[in-house]
């Protein structure tokens, strides 16, 4: 009987955890995964990069866009905004070959509006981006 009471309540919490939904962030964290050994130039505001990316959810994980699968990265001057919000913050001082795993609130990314119905409204998202070309307009060096 004590076996069955424990199993059942091993089930209990396992759902429960399970169930538990991490909370969405509510500011711009940034993780680095990959960061090469020399690094003499960093990208800063005003830069030309291509940006290597794959974006999910946070809610669910659900892939919503990649560059990978298009074989393509994106090209973009930082800090203009061109891309949102999180992606101009978050990419400020990566190194060309640098990972980075960029987790975006809904008010850095498309806010209330979403995007091209694949993005819901107030959705916070997760990017893995890679800096794969960076033209500097300065030859800003590494801190």
């Amino acid at each position: 009987m004590n076996f069955n009471l424990l199993n059942w309540l091993s089930v209990l919490v396992l759902a429960w955890v399970v169930s538990a939904q991490e909370e969405p962030p509510t500011e711009l964290q940034i993780d680095v995964t990959h960061k090469p050994e020399d690094c003499p130039v960093t990208a800063q505001k005003g830069d030309s990069i291509k940006v290597h990316y794959t974006g999910t959810l946070f809610s669910n994980g659900n892939k919503f866009d990649s560059s990978y699968d298009r074989n393509q990265p994106l090209p973009l001057t930082l800090g203009v905004g061109q891309v949102i919000r999180g992606w101009d913050e978050g990419l400020i001082g990566m190194c060309q070959g640098e990972k980075r795993v960029l987790t975006i609130p809904s008010n850095m990314a498309y806010g209330s509006r979403g995007a091209g119905g694949v993005i819901p409204p107030n959705a916070a998202l997760v990017f893995e981006t890679e800096l794969v070309e960076l033209n500097s307009k300065s030859g800003h060096k590494e801190l």
